[in-house]
């Protein structure tokens, strides 16, 4: 695993972004982990996080694009740390855009915060995480009608890895296959359980055996295939 992975591991715990117990997710699926993006509130973690993003994006999709689009209203402010991270790290000036959840028929008009979709534009999308596929079912319609774009893929932070609403295959395969761009993770519960189990972090150790046999049984359920 790569350095900054484990890393990103380790500061997602650090924030209690990831925890471990019992929790009920919008999905109705009782779930060992949860992860909540919108725990990331200071300064120092919002320009941590958007450098780990950045790595990732670098990654995955290099930086032939021209666009980072941060659904309303989590990918905001990560498409807008991020977009200052690739400047700081690569000297790569990206745009950063985002859509209103109303439109505003006044000022500075329209769905879109920040930069305007423009014909030919190269785009990459940010989101915190994705278990279902519906945020990009509700984003991929504004972005396309907008301009004529070309969408390179779909950055998360978290590959929970465990089947779409629709099928046995992931989210994140699942938006493969329905929108034709590629869809990746900074990080998955695969390199989170092999980063944490049995190695004590900071003292501690988060994923002993009852939680690595608790997310077992969860895969065992939801897991895809």
């Amino acid at each position: 695993m790569e350095q900054y992975k484990q890393q990103f591991i380790e500061f997602m715990v650090d924030s209690q972004v990831l925890k471990f117990g019992d929790f009920t997710l919008k999905s109705g699926r009782k779930s060992p982990f949860f992860m909540n993006a919108g725990a990331y509130v200071t300064g120092a973690q919002l320009r941590k996080l958007g450098e780990y993003y950045a790595r990732a994006i670098h990654d995955h999709y290099g930086l032939d694009f021209d666009v980072l689009f941060g659904p309303a209203y989590k990918g905001i402010p990560l498409a807008v740390a991020t977009t200052m991270a690739l400047s700081e790290l690569y000297g790569k000036e990206i745009r950063y855009c985002s859509n209103r959840k109303e439109v505003k028929d006044h000022g500075d008009t329209g769905i879109l915060l920040g930069s305007k979709l423009k014909d030919g534009d190269r785009v990459v999308i940010i989101e915190d995480v994705t278990t279902s596929g519906k945020s990009i079912e509700e984003t991929f319609p504004i972005i396309k009608a907008q301009a004529d774009v070309e969408i390179k893929g779909l950055i998360v932070s978290l590959n929970r890895m465990e089947r779409g609403l629709t099928s046995t295959k992931s989210a994140l395969e699942e938006i493969k296959e329905k929108y034709g761009f590629d869809a990746n993770a900074i990080v998955s519960m695969e390199d989170v359980v092999s980063c944490l189990y049995q190695k004590p972090y900071q003292g501690k150790v988060y994923i002993d055996d009852a939680l690595k046999a608790a997310i077992d049984a969860y895969y065992e359920q939801y897991g895809a295939q």
